[in-house]
């Protein structure tokens, strides 16, 4: 019998529960560090996850009647509030500074955790950028979350690494590559990231996009693969694609191979 899928809110909570485990060891003087985020402390870090957190608690309370955006057009919200989001992420650290803004991600993750006993997958609830179903805005608040957890490894490289749970990158690296797809469709280049995700869409070079030819069998004649936490770091301008390709980390065959006109989705 095939294992049942486990609800998103679940995987986030596992998530959730392992960057703050991780954050409690941390010693005190680790919070004033300069985090890999340009100008972003690892006490603002912090305070970023407890935001994103109370940010999904107040969405999960608004219900709507309106359709529900598409998550790759839901996600374009993003960079025009990148200011706005920043200035509520250091406000939360600002308020609770250093190691004690891990109390406030503790009580978010909780707080969080008694909204989820009762969720529907599929109510249309407003988020913080458009109506968007419930799946979907915990989908985004798994990237925010995995993509964070490789920041906060990267900002302090002398500690343990926050472990990736295994069903969070999972959903994580399958919701960028479906935002992927929705945002540049088309059948120029096949992106394949194992073992969780393989998609097909449009490159854009010198602003012209490219819909490639229609491929239906066979090997695909332009292909992209990479591992997940490449992608991911891609997907959200952690690197860019020159670099990735530099350092072996994205294998590109054909001519049509390139992302560097598409990425990054996030940012």
């Amino acid at each position: 019998m095939a294992k049942a899928a486990r609800h998103p809110a679940e995987v986030l909570l596992d998530q959730s529960r392992t960057v703050l485990e991780w954050l409690e060891q941390l010693p005190d003087d680790a919070f004033d560090r300069a985090s890999v985020l340009p100008e972003w402390t690892v006490a603002e870090l912090t305070g970023h996850l407890v935001f994103a957190h109370r940010s999904l608690l107040a969405a999960l309370g608004r219900p709507t009647r309106q359709p529900a955006l598409p998550v790759s057009d839901y996600v374009q919200g993003y960079r025009p509030h990148a200011e706005a989001i920043s200035a509520a992420s250091r406000e939360v650290s600002e308020v609770a500074p250093g190691s004690t803004v891990v109390g406030e991600l503790a009580q978010a993750v909780a707080d969080c955790a008694t909204a989820f006993a009762e969720l529907d997958r599929q109510t249309v609830v407003l988020g913080p950028r458009g109506p968007i179903t419930t799946t979907d805005l915990l989908h985004t608040r798994i990237i925010e979350l995995i993509v964070h957890s490789d920041d906060l490894s990267r900002s302090l490289p002398e500690q343990p690494p926050v472990v990736a749970q295994r069903d969070a990158l999972a959903r994580c690296t399958r919701t960028l590559a479906a935002i992927l797809a929705g945002q540049h469709p088309g059948r120029s280049v096949e992106v394949r990231v194992p073992p969780y995700a393989a998609v097909q869409c449009a490159i854009t070079t010198n602003g012209v996009t490219d819909p490639g030819p229609t491929h239906t069998r066979g090997t695909p004649p332009n292909v992209v693969e990479t591992d997940p936490i490449t992608f991911l770091r891609l997907a959200t301008g952690r690197i860019s694609w020159a670099d990735a390709l530099l350092t072996g980390s994205v294998h590109a065959s054909g001519l049509r191979a390139d992302l560097s006109g598409v990425l990054p989705l996030l940012s």
